[in-house]
């Protein structure tokens, strides 16, 4: 009966119990909501760091124009004004908006580079030569950020995420994260000169303008997607502490 001690001794640890798994579910729950919160963090910041899609699109766009524009008028110049034209737009477009204009400017300064020496040359196939440069300095920056303990993905989410440069003395393994981070990005964009370069020297225009186009998207979605999987089992960044003027500043 319930009026007998040991009645009420069973009702008390029935209760007890169940307060126990509602204490830990919740916990689950709290659990679950934090990692969700950290994985958007994380994928937030490798987005934002990078450009995101719109960023990747303003600087592929172009070489598909060229590449295009070249089989159909087979004319250097028709086809570098053209791809220049729509690099010169998407620089408007952004500035029209009030948006950043880091990727869109950085994919028009490439493009008129390798218009100008295209047009010089008369070869169609030096329009990619600046950017298949490009991706062999970078990986060259890369690789030697990771050598010096000052990775690259770490200098450019730092700022970011709010940790500035703490990752270096305050938080090991957030460095150790983002080294890692920075040798993926090193394999991954290394791929495309490697493919590159052999067919810019075998003057195959359309092999070359299409593979470029196609490399363009992929191998950096796969490199962000690395990062963020990287950052997931990364320490939580440990905040800068700002003096009072760049407090005041970012206000």
């Amino acid at each position: 009966m319930s009026n007998q001690p040991g009645g009420e001794a069973a009702q008390l640890d029935l209760s007890h119990d169940a307060a126990a798994r509602d204490a830990a579910r919740q916990a689950e729950e709290a659990a679950e909501a934090a990692r969700q919160a950290a994985s958007k963090e994380a994928a937030d910041t490798v987005l934002k760091a990078f450009g995101g899609v719109r960023g990747m699109i303003d600087m592929t766009l172009p070489g598909l124009v060229f590449i295009v524009t070249y089989n159909l008028t087979h004319q250097v110049s028709t086809s570098a004004w053209a791809a220049l034209g729509l690099s010169a737009l998407f620089v408007v477009a952004r500035l029209a908006k009030r948006e950043t204009i880091q990727h869109a400017f950085s994919g028009v300064f490439g493009v008129a580079l390798g218009a100008w020496i295209s047009m010089k040359s008369g070869r169609a196939e030096d329009f990619y030569l600046p950017g298949l440069l490009w991706n062999v300095g970078y990986c060259i920056a890369l690789a030697a950020s990771a050598l010096a303990r000052w990775p690259m993905i770490g200098v450019m989410l730092g700022p970011i995420t709010g940790e500035m440069f703490t990752w270096r003395k305050e938080n090991p393994g957030r460095l150790a994260a983002y080294t890692r981070a920075t040798w993926a990005w090193v394999v991954i964009m290394g791929l495309k000169p490697v493919i590159l370069f052999p067919l810019y020297f075998t003057h195959n225009v359309n092999l070359l303008g299409w593979l470029k186009v196609a490399l363009g998207i992929p191998p950096m979605l796969l490199a962000m997607y690395v990062t963020w999987q990287i950052l997931l089992k990364a320490p939580p960044p440990i905040k800068a502490q700002l003096d009072d003027e760049e407090e005041e500043s970012a206000k």
